[in-house]
């Protein structure tokens, strides 16, 4: 299962985070509002599936 979760971290910032499997695969950066932090969860949605890959190996 995988989904996506928005919490408050310590600083009161709003945060989200992807899981897979119950494994945490990424985390943003705070956000000051809940509203910003979903506009996070559809940037990702909209602009992922087609984002390139890079090998930095």
């Amino acid at each position: 299962m995988h989904k996506f979760e928005i919490y408050k971290d310590k600083a009161g910032e709003y945060r989200v985070r992807f899981r897979y499997n119950n494994e945490i695969m990424f985390s943003t950066e705070g956000y000051t509002s809940k509203a910003s932090a979903q506009n996070a969860i559809d940037s990702i949605k909209k602009n992922g599936p087609g984002a390139p890959v890079e090998d930095n190996s």
